[in-house]
């Protein structure tokens, strides 16, 4: 399926000319909404924390944005291009400032924040293929299925406004729901 909008190619050009870093200190990163065949999503809790999120990570220096995407499921996930279906992203950048205390003040450039590309995913392999623990330090220890806004309450307080926007904009391209049943909850594998 061809992509909503044609900007994500423009971004990821811009990507490969500059830091990851931009000049007003936020750090590029992809994010990603994975649903199942009943319109859930997939809602990750951050290795030894009591932190729920979606999949997100860094682009990496001359990394395109969607290989970036590719990438982070396959590490944070364990899932390949070929076990998902990709129904969109969105617009445009979507930023968030960090809170205070996690701004590293001292590094170079200095990093207040993250802009991000949100895709929208649908499982079509079978969720078994889902593995936490496919790099030395696991993003994540436990996921589950949740409801389509669930997330946007549930995220730590500074993303909220981000995952809002994120899946104002993805709602529209969630297909209709099939009616299958699966697993309410599955811990890492």
């Amino acid at each position: 399926m061809p992509f909503p909008f044609r900007s994500h190619e423009r971004r990821g050009r811009l990507l490969r000319r500059g830091s990851i870093i931009d000049g007003d200190g936020y750090r590029a990163n992809v994010g990603i909404v994975l649903c199942n065949a009943a319109g859930q999503l997939f809602w990750g809790r951050r290795s030894g924390m009591e932190a729920w999120q979606f999949p997100q990570g860094g682009i990496r220096p001359n990394e395109e944005v969607e290989s970036a995407m590719f990438r982070e499921l396959r590490e944070e996930i364990g899932l390949l291009p070929e076990d998902v279906e990709v129904l969109g992203c969105t617009r445009g950048w979507l930023r968030y400032d960090l809170p205070q205390r996690f701004v590293r003040t001292g590094s170079r450039p200095v990093c207040i924040g993250q802009k991000q590309v949100w895709y929208l995913l649908r499982l079509i392999a079978d969720e078994r293929k889902l593995c936490l623990d496919t790099s030395q330090r696991p993003e994540f220890d436990y996921w589950r299925w949740i409801e389509f806004w669930q997330p946007a309450v549930e995220v730590v307080d500074f993303k909220r406004d981000v995952y809002r926007r994120a899946l104002g904009e993805l709602e529209p391209l969630l297909p209709a729901k099939t009616g299958c049943t699966v697993a309410e909850s599955s811990p890492a594998r």
